[in-house]
């Protein structure tokens, strides 16, 4: 187990290896903390290591360009992104819409901070739910509402520009670890 995590810390290929019998690879995920502060300048002053006999550094922005950089933004509110949702709902029944509205309610009453979406595709009510970049983003979050929400399952979907979370930047990706197979017993 510990040249398996070895091996994952380190980037080896573990499609390479052999898997020992009775274990099998499957995919976890990974919480890292993302640095809150790029330590290659902590502690130095910036402008004192550009500033030199031979370097005369002037910063200067004009106001139309700052301007513009939020007139660009404006402009580009609604655009969209290839990314990842997880859907916690999907079915064409006669009682589908309804459902679809209380499903969209349950969610939101329990995952409040979570954006919620309700869609009818003929002939399919659907509803999904954040707006991840990576899979393992949404996979993430799939874990966390299997319970309430079991028939749940990623989507690849065009998403909203997510917000970054300053308050809990983390890495979240998904790695292979080493797990022994469960036997399954068949009761007579």
């Amino acid at each position: 187990m510990i040249s398996v995590i070895a091996a994952l810390v380190c980037g080896t290929d573990l499609s390479a290896q052999t898997v020992p019998e009775g274990y099998e690879l499957v995919d976890s995920i990974v919480y890292r903390p993302v640095s809150a502060v790029d330590t290659t300048l902590a502690g130095k002053d910036i402008f004192s290591l550009i500033s030199s006999e031979d370097v005369d550094v002037e910063v200067r922005q004009s106001q139309l360009i700052s301007g513009s950089m939020e007139s660009h933004m404006a402009a580009n509110e609604d655009r969209t992104m290839s990314g990842y949702r997880v859907r916690i709902f999907f079915d064409n029944r006669q009682t589908a819409r309804t459902e679809s509205e209380a499903t969209l309610k349950k969610f939101k009453s329990l995952y409040p901070e979570i954006m919620a979406y309700r869609l009818y595709a003929n002939p399919y009510f659907k509803v999904t739910v954040g707006d991840f970049r990576t899979k393992s983003e949404a996979m993430a979050l799939l874990a966390r509402i299997k319970v309430e929400f079991p028939s749940a399952f990623v989507v690849k979907e065009n998403i909203g520009y997510p917000v970054v979370d300053s308050r809990n930047a983390v890495i979240i990706d998904t790695v292979k670890v080493l797990r022994p197979i469960q036997q399954v017993v068949k009761s007579r």
